[in-house]
């Protein structure tokens, strides 16, 4: 998924069942002066929890820094601000975040994944085989 689908659970769980090993999410995001939140932590949380319930490691990588909108006559005079989070992450299989970014240096994060015991993992769990499709068919409609 690429920005702004990372904050659906369906395109995660489509993804995985089209046999994705691994949920790859590069991205831009960061908080606006106008709102009156950090919302870094629930970017994160959403991410994993995509992880979580597909059983599938996701890589997530964030931009730093701040973009500045100043007012001319091609913006109708508005000025805007965007502060990226930084906080590019890796999580296991179960969502646990086992690499972490900071907010303001730029960085290369690395792991090794042994996708044939994450495989075994995930099918014991048995969410794919013990889905109800027929329950969900709001999602589409």
């Amino acid at each position: 998924g690429i920005c702004w689908d990372q904050w659906f659970p369906e395109a995660a769980r489509c993804m995985a069942l089209m046999g994705a090993e691994m949920l790859l999410y590069p991205t831009a995001i960061g908080s606006e002066p106008i709102l009156d939140c950090d919302s870094k932590g629930h970017w994160q949380r959403c991410m994993q929890g995509h992880s979580a319930a597909n059983l599938v490691p996701v890589v997530t990588a964030n931009r730093i820094g701040v973009e500045e909108v100043l007012p001319d006559d091609d913006n109708a005079h508005q000025k805007s601000m965007l502060k990226f989070y930084g906080g590019s992450f890796l999580t296991d299989e179960t969502g646990k975040i086992v690499e972490l970014c900071d907010d303001e240096t730029d960085a290369v994060i690395l792991r090794e994944y042994d996708l044939d015991k994450i495989r075994d993992y995930r099918l014991s769990w048995g969410v794919f085989r013990d889905r109800r499709p027929e329950m969900y068919k709001k999602i589409t409609e």
